[in-house]
């Protein structure tokens, strides 16, 4: 950003809830299908259909609510928003209105508290497609309806980066707690984004321009950096300009006018006639409270403590809660929080990232893996057989732990007669080498430890090699 502005950015983020079915009626809540195939009478907007309230999506609501420290709202009615567009069959979409189910929360990134001014129960409307025909555009009303939370954020970042963060922290929260399955190729979470700029020093906000079509974080950060150079240019040279929404385009990298912004009487808000207020219960929500699963804050706190780990490594246990999930039963299994975590953030994520999946797709029990943390803390084999030959095996499905090191022969040979002729051996076969490590030339330690692990094809104890080692050259 160029020295003596200041950008204001607040981020709009819309996360379709992971019910089984839609807001006001009981089509599937299912992505993808034949098109139009997910409907009813009352998400196709037919005369006489009437809207029933989903009644998941409103703990999911409360849910997010406890999670960001939020103001639940006992009472929050809906309202009818109206804009006329092909994959919006009323002619109005049901939203909350000047009361939402959850206000006044707060999302922390970086040590800084971002607040949420409110989210908002609505329902989701159509999809257009442009690109199936060039003389018509297609209208798929399968999504018409799906429940969403809009989660408004206030105008608390102040660069691309934080924005970025704030969505990575917003998408991994909204995953953790279940209500959503974040993947935005598929828009089950998107987001758009107001952003002004002003220069430093200054406390008014400038003029605010809505940018959508934000369907990755990459893209977020890319459109913000864009619009906001697009906007210090403008006030530089003296170009006044309105609030609009603009449209990011990808292939460009480039963001492009749609239409003049909105207010909200062009939406001719009213209470929505068919719906009473959504009621919620002081006993509602403790019992939701009661229901949620620890949260990742308290939780990497508890790693931290419970198994002496950095804040960094707490951290990247939290990437999902399967991942922290599958963790605790690797720790238990093992008897070791550290060294599961070793294994955690090395030969297990190396695996997942090889095969591109999750850990819920890579088919190893905790308890498998746990046993060959067990046998190498034991010293029945070393780390480095049990990285390269029995965890390749384990995956290949060739038995437990134990059953591949006895099979194939892999258990450590920690017997201190046949590592001291070994030792011996090494040191023979290679007197000059030895000659410069006695002359001080310390780096020839390791090619010797190196022969010797070789000589005994890597089942020998290392530390005890090591010691063998120092004893020889002590008396040597």
């Amino acid at each position: 950003m160029k020295p003596g502005f200041e950008a204001v950015i607040g981020l709009e983020v819309h996360v379709q809830l992971l019910t089984r079915s839609k807001m006001f009626c009981a089509c599937r809540n299912e992505y993808g299908g034949k098109p139009n195939s997910h409907t009813c009478p009352v998400c196709l907007a037919l005369p006489g259909a009437l809207p029933v309230m989903n009644g998941e999506a409103v703990r999911m609501a409360i849910a997010f609510g406890l999670a960001v420290h939020g103001e639940i709202r006992e009472a929050s009615p809906f309202y009818r928003k109206q804009y006329f567009y092909p994959d919006l069959p009323k002619g109005y979409q049901i939203t909350q209105g000047p009361v939402a189910i959850v206000e006044e929360g707060w999302l922390e990134i970086s040590g800084k508290k971002v607040r949420i001014e409110r989210a908002h129960l609505e329902e989701d409307s159509g999809k257009s497609s442009h690109e199936l025909s060039e003389t018509s555009s297609h209208v798929d009303l399968n999504r018409a309806g799906v429940p969403l939370l809009e989660i408004v954020g206030g105008p608390d970042l102040r660069s691309p980066q934080e924005a970025y963060d704030y969505l990575k922290t917003m998408h991994h929260l909204v995953t953790y707690l279940g209500i959503c399955d974040g993947n935005m190729e598929e828009g089950s979470l998107r987001c758009d984004a107001n952003v002004s700029v002003r220069r430093e020093g200054e406390s008014a906000f400038g003029t605010r321009v809505e940018v959508k079509n934000l369907n990755s974080f990459r893209n977020v950060k890319l459109a913000l950096e864009y619009e906001i150079e697009r906007q210090i240019e403008l006030v530089e040279r003296g170009e006044a300009f309105g609030q609009e929404t603009r449209g990011w385009d990808a292939d460009k990298g480039e963001t492009r006018s749609q239409r003049s912004k909105e207010a909200a009487m062009d939406y001719r808000y009213f209470p929505e006639p068919d719906l009473p207020t959504l009621r919620v219960t002081p006993e509602e929500i403790e019992a939701v409270r009661a229901s949620m699963l620890e949260l990742p804050e308290a939780r990497r706190a508890r790693f931290i403590e419970t198994f002496g780990l950095t804040d960094y490594e707490a951290g990247m246990l939290l990437q999902s809660r399967a991942f922290a999930d599958y963790f605790e039963a690797l720790a238990q299994a093992s008897g070791s929080g550290k060294q599961a975590c070793n294994w955690m953030l090395g030969e297990l994520s190396r695996t997942l990232n090889g095969r591109n999946i999750g850990i819920e797709a890579l088919g190893l029990h905790p308890e498998a893996l746990g046993e060959l943390i067990r046998l190498v803390e034991a010293r029945t084999i070393n780390l480095n057989t049990a990285k390269e030959s029995v965890f390749p095996a384990l995956l290949a499905g060739e038995g437990s732990a134990a059953q591949i090191v006895e099979a194939k022969g892999l258990a450590q040979v920690s017997d201190l007669g046949a590592i001291q002729a070994l030792v011996e051996g090494v040191l023979a076969a290679h007197p000059e080498q030895l000659a410069q490590l006695k002359g001080g030339n310390v780096k020839l330690r390791g090619f010797l430890v190196g022969q010797i692990m070789k000589q005994g094809k890597g089942k020998v104890n290392p530390q005890l090699v090591n010691e063998v080692l120092d004893a020889s050259l002590a008396h040597g």
